[in-house]
């Protein structure tokens, strides 16, 4: 593996890049080598919620499934809180259960994810995707064990330079998401950011990927 893309929506299907794409209970692709399955905030039907936790949980077995989400809590949408609050416990509790790591989608509750994750004592990793925020919230992050995915907002703030250079090695990891540019991209700008080579880079990131996945 020369490349490890955290999350994208697009799977490329190229031989030198493993990808973490993100699927949805109800869109399942079973041909997608290596997958995230969970039910995102943005699309929680209260009607349709056990539905989709039972084929999350049937797919704690299968190997290809290497982790749950991307799933969390946002406030910036309609679906009310107490409802996300539900959905996303119930998705960690899976993922403890099936022992997978967890990629997260997060706006503008940092602290209840932080809560969240002390309160049930959730164990496995857990990883905030798409990581647009300044040094404080990082660091808050990091110092309760969760790692940080940078993609998009590197590529298109300068000003986040400063926070991925003071990110630990050791709680990195770099996507796509949705962006055009490929996940090469993201590792070019990210080894210039952090003054190393990409053979340096690629290393620390399947580092990464062997200790989380």
């Amino acid at each position: 593996m020369e490349f490890f893309n955290l999350h994208t929506h697009k799977f490329i299907k190229q031989a030198n890049i493993l990808e973490l794409v993100n699927q949805y209970p109800q869109d399942f692709d079973g041909t997608i080598p290596f997958y995230s399955i969970g039910i995102h905030p943005w699309y929680i039907l209260e009607e349709r919620v056990e539905t989709d936790l039972a084929i999350i949980e049937s797919k704690l077995k299968d190997t290809n499934c290497i982790a749950i989400g991307e799933c969390g809590l946002d406030k910036r949408i309609e679906v009310p809180m107490e409802l996300q609050q539900v959905v996303f416990e119930r998705q960690l509790l899976l993922a403890q259960k099936g022992n997978k790591a967890v990629v997260i989608h997060c706006v503008a509750a940092f602290q209840e994810v932080i809560e969240t994750k002390k309160r049930l004592n959730i164990s496995v990793p857990m990883i905030i995707h798409g990581f647009s925020k300044n040094n404080q919230v990082a660091h808050q992050l990091i110092s309760n064990g969760f790692y940080i995915s940078f993609g998009k907002y590197l590529l298109l703030n300068k000003d986040l330079e400063e926070v991925f250079k003071s990110i630990p090695d050791d709680k990195l990891f770099l996507e796509t998401d949705n962006i055009e540019e490929g996940i090469e991209a993201v590792y070019h700008l990210a080894a210039k950011y952090k003054g190393i080579s990409i053979a340096e880079l690629q290393h620390l990131i399947n580092k990464n990927f062997k200790s989380v996945f």
